[in-house]
């Protein structure tokens, strides 16, 4: 027997993975999987293997949208179909590149036998091909978001609908979800993240033992495909029976009130928005019921599909990983009487052995099946909210001032200070509109206008290179007046290579922010530092919601440090900020030059892709870092360069108190950008100053106004 995946069960481990993907398999009615992990942890050999697993389905013969021959789709393009029996066939595992185009994903016009035969032709796609299946998206985080929408409305509706070019179709589209991320690539818009019906997080094992089987397993395999796959061939087909045999009792499966009261309980205590969460767990428990050979839904099968179907959607604090407090949860299902008879231990079967049965010399089957475990291993030991613990605020006066700054002691040898701890942030709020000015062409985003594969239409010019997006009207119309000369005689249109058009979009793309922050003495006073930490973390916010890349610079004492290379991972960054302590000098300059050398590199890397410059600082400058000669002549200099080289930047002025220096608008001058206070930052302050300013207007045109004025 010779297999083209790895075996299913053959998967040492990754248990609540196996247990997720398998419930999906009994019942995919409970909306699919969603698997964060670090690299090299099985998510994509699991994911793959599992097709292997489903049930085969019956198609009509030649629909190419796999219809059911026991109830075809009245919609289907391909039909009306007569009533007859079907062909039977494996089921589909369908991958979606991150690179897929719209066009690949949904399906198009028959662009050859529209100019060829003159007739409208549709085309499936990717949607068409996971009906009754499995639509796999690797590093789904990466997903461009018009992809992201689309698979966002055929989840929703269970239909695909296609309005394009004179085509319009609708065809049916149920299909389980799974997808697979490194959270340190970047997370998922909320929006998706709910319509996955479970999440599990998987880790590489850090037993010995374990981590040699996995190994010994993956050489046996890459050794000998075909071998490997008939040794497991027994597993195998015990799995799918269950799998069947689960099916077949899921209908009879009964949800008592009291199961369906703590299901409510649990996610009203979670706190999770809508209904969906409800009715993912009420499925996900009677599917864990039917994968143990049970007919009733018992507290331990509650509690394992909140352990899988909650943590995503609990709601939490800009840019906190999901997870579970297990206690919480505990608490919430004692709260009802446990009138539901406890489940009965299960006979020990080929699938039922976890990786604590196996040892270092273990090399047969470890079944895989992923029974349901007791234990919820799925959800992480974090705290519902995890912080930084904000130091002691003991010793210093409540009243003082926001302007009170804590003094600069003179640098010791080499320009370091008394360093001071990390400050916890302000609540994050919603910022102004930061963009880069010009015509852009880089990765699809929310920032910057740009010419992008995706968005509106904005006209047609002659193909550079390979013809990606076909601008139908243009090409006919290039091609109309040479029809006579061309000899046409039939409805076709003769068309020549020099006939046809690209289709010109423009959309917004996202952009590089590198934050440079101050972290110098003068910024270390305990209000100030809090506020800043706060508008960054905003901002950080926004560049997620804009799929930005991110980096961080911080500069103080004697230089400046890189602390976040440019990255898609904007946890990652506020958790650097979340750490930033304070302290010494603060040497400007070291933090222009090295955001111009990391701006340099990131160029190299990746030219497309436009950086826009976030310097938060007071603008002082009092250690030229190493550098020699006069500090603020240096930072001068180095904004000077930054400009010349077209980057464009944004400071944010942290300064405050009745007396101010105004250094930061200097700095900002010398880089060619605006200088932004940290109120100014926020979207609503431009809103409240033009209600202020028609408030005052309005006021001195009233009777009442020009009493006054004559008053005064």
């Amino acid at each position: 027997m010779s297999s083209a995946h790895f075996p299913f069960s053959a998967v040492v481990g990754q248990d609540d993975l196996r247990l997720a993907l398998l419930l999906n398999a009994v019942s995919p009615a409970v909306g699919g999987v969603l698997v964060r992990g670090e690299k090299g942890t099985a998510k994509s050999t699991a994911v793959r293997a599992l097709s292997a697993l489903l049930p085969r389905v019956d198609v009509v013969p030649g629909c190419r949208f796999s219809c059911d021959p026991a109830a075809p789709d009245p919609d289907c393009p391909d039909g009306p179909h007569e009533p007859g029996p079907g062909v039977d066939r494996p089921a589909r595992m369908v991958e979606l590149p991150v690179g897929a185009s719209e066009d690949r994903l949904v399906g198009s016009l028959d662009i050859e036998r529209a100019l060829s035969e003159g007739v409208k032709a549709f085309e499936p796609g990717l949607l068409a091909d996971a009906h009754r299946g499995i639509l796999y998206v690797d590093e789904v985080n990466l997903l461009h978001d018009h992809l992201v929408d689309v698979l966002l409305d055929a989840a929703a509706m269970g239909a695909s609908y296609v309005e394009r070019e004179g085509v319009s179709v609708r065809h049916a589209a149920r299909f389980l979800l799974v997808g697979t991320m490194n959270p340190e690539e970047g997370e998922l818009r909320p929006q998706l993240l709910d319509r996955f019906g479970l999440t599990v997080e998987v880790a590489a094992s850090r037993e010995p033992a374990q981590r040699v089987e996995v190994v010994r397993r993956r050489l046996a395999y890459e050794d000998d495909p075909a071998g490997f796959a008939s040794r497991w061939a027994g597993d195998e087909h015990d799995v799918r029976a269950r799998v069947v045999a689960a099916r077949a009792l899921l209908p009879q499966v009964v949800l008592g009130d009291t199961s369906l009261l703590r299901i409510a309980a649990t996610c009203a205590g979670f706190e999770v928005d809508g209904m969906r969460a409800d009715i993912v767990m009420a499925r996900t428990a009677t599917a864990l019921a039917a994968w143990a050979g049970r007919t009733d839904v018992v507290k331990e099968d509650v509690r394992q599909a909140a352990l899988l179907a909650l943590p995503h959607r609990r709601r939490r604090a800009p840019f906190d990983a999901p997870g579970l407090d297990e206690d919480k949860l505990d608490r919430i299902l004692d709260e009802f009487p446990d009138d539901e008879p406890e489940p009965e231990p299960e006979p020990e079967g080929p699938d039922d052995r976890g990786p604590e049965d196996e040892g270092p010399d273990d090399g047969g089957p470890d079944g895989g099946g992923g029974a349901p475990r007791g234990e919820g291993p799925g959800a992480p030991d974090s705290p519902e909210a995890p912080h930084t613990p904000e130091t002691s605020d003991a010793g210093e006066d409540p009243g003082a001032p926001e302007s009170a700054e804590a003094p600069e002691s003179p640098a010791p040898q080499g320009g370091g200070a008394p360093e001071q701890a990390a400050v916890r942030a302000a609540e994050p709020f919603r910022t102004k509109m930061l963009s880069v000015p010009g015509l852009g062409e880089g990765a699809a985003g929310r920032r910057s206008r740009a010419r992008t594969a995706h968005g509106r239409t904005t006209g047609s010019q002659r193909p550079r290179g390979q013809l990606t997006k076909l601008h139908l009207a243009a090409t006919v119309h290039a091609a109309a007046p040479h029809q006579k000369a061309r000899g046409r005689s039939g409805r076709g249109l003769v068309v020549r290579k020099d006939d046809l058009r690209q289709a010109t979009r423009e959309g917004r793309e996202g952009n590089l922010v590198l934050f440079v922050v101050d972290a110098s003495g003068s910024m270390a006073a305990r209000q100030r530092m809090s506020a800043v930490k706060g508008a960054v973390l905003s901002l950080l916010l926004d560049a997620y919601q804009r799929r930005d890349k991110v980096g961080l610079i911080t500069f103080r004492g004697a230089g400046a440090e890189l602390a976040l290379p440019p990255t898609s991972s904007v946890d990652a960054a506020a958790a650097r900020l979340e750490q930033l302590p304070t302290g010494g000098r603060t040497p400007l300059a070291a933090g222009l030059l090295k955001a111009r050398e990391v701006l340099r590199i990131e160029r190299l890397r990746d030219p497309s892709r436009r950086p826009l410059l976030v310097v938060v600082t007071d603008g002082r400058a009092t250690s030229a870092g190493g550098l020699g000669g006069d500090a603020r002549e240096l930072a001068g200099r180095g904004a000077r360069l930054l400009a010349a080289e077209g980057v464009t930047s944004v400071v944010v002025d942290c300064e405050s108190g009745p007396v101010r220096l105004g250094l930061a608008g200097v700095l900002a001058a010398d880089l060619g950008g605006p200088a932004v206070s940290l109120d100014g930052l926020r979207a609503d302050s431009l809103a409240g100053l033009v209600k202020d300013v028609r408030t005052s207007v309005e006021s001195a045109r009233s009777p009442q106004g020009a009493g006054n004025r004559r008053a005064a």
